[in-house]
């Protein structure tokens, strides 16, 4: 069944309104009609089966049949940290690992990053990534939208840290500590205090973090995290990240 998000004031006590971009979904890609059901989410605390009674070119109308619950969303809310990787593979990142569980996206700039920045196509790039989460977390079902934030420095990375519960950096050197060896006991530990814990994973450029990256990295909080005994790509490195951290949680019926 079809889901779509809209804006909280557009659901109402007994009937919600879709408009724009989805309506004309529903009414040419969908060929939708009177009768027809649909889930509709605000993408914080509402969401609910509803029938469609009116179809405009703009503008659909549905009727509430009744509330879901909002279960689809992972206890542990994990963001993304990813240093901006070259063509659409930032893309390709917020769609998978949208559909995965990921909770935000953080695109940062580092000393290795490829990219040549641009501010003035951010809002234009924002927008795309925001459109690409959107559909994402309406395939899979997802009760809310990711949050992708603007493109931060890496000194702005840095001081964020300290708004997380665990920060894990991925770092193809370390041969030592793997992701499971730091994030298996923090998950125990979240558990048994029947905490909702905030992890940021930061994953770095095609050419990998420089040394002194990584030293500002561990003084700034962050732990340094294989991810096996191969060399990942950048927009591969999350996706396999993000996939472990959930199934140590009990998301994906692990621990």
């Amino acid at each position: 069944m079809q889901r779509y998000f809209i804006p909280p004031e557009q659901f109402q006590e007994t009937s919600v309104i879709i408009t724009g971009e989805d309506a004309r979904h529903i009414g040419k890609v969908m060929r939708g009609r009177p009768g027809d059901k649909v889930i509709v989410s605000d993408g914080l605390t509402r969401e609910a089966l509803a029938e469609i009674e009116h179809i405009e070119q703009d503008r659909v109308t549905a009727a509430i049949i009744e509330m879901l619950e909002m279960t689809s969303e992972p206890r542990v809310k994990v963001t993304i940290a990813q240093s901006l990787p070259k063509g659409d593979k930032m893309e390709t990142v917020i769609q998978k690992c949208t559909e995965i569980g990921a909770h935000a996206f953080v695109p940062f700039l580092s000393d290795r990053t490829v990219v040549q920045y641009d501010a003035k196509k951010e809002g234009k790039r924002l927008d795309r990534w925001r459109k690409i989460a959107k559909e994402a977390a309406e395939q899979s079902h997802r009760n809310r939208i990711p949050d992708i934030a603007a493109p931060l420095s890496w000194k702005e990375l840095l001081a964020s840290f300290a708004g997380y519960d665990l920060v894990c950096y991925c770092y193809e050197k370390e041969h030592g500590r793997q992701l499971r060896d730091v994030v298996a006991p923090f998950m125990e530990q979240s558990r048994q205090h029947g905490e909702q814990p905030r992890i940021l994973l930061v994953v770095g450029p095609e050419g990998g973090f420089t040394g002194e990256e990584s030293l500002a990295a561990e003084n700034a909080g962050a732990r340094s995290t294989g991810l096996g005994r191969r060399i990942l790509r950048a927009e591969t490195a999350g996706m396999a990240a993000l996939a472990c951290i959930l199934y140590e949680s009990g998301e994906m019926g692990g621990n």
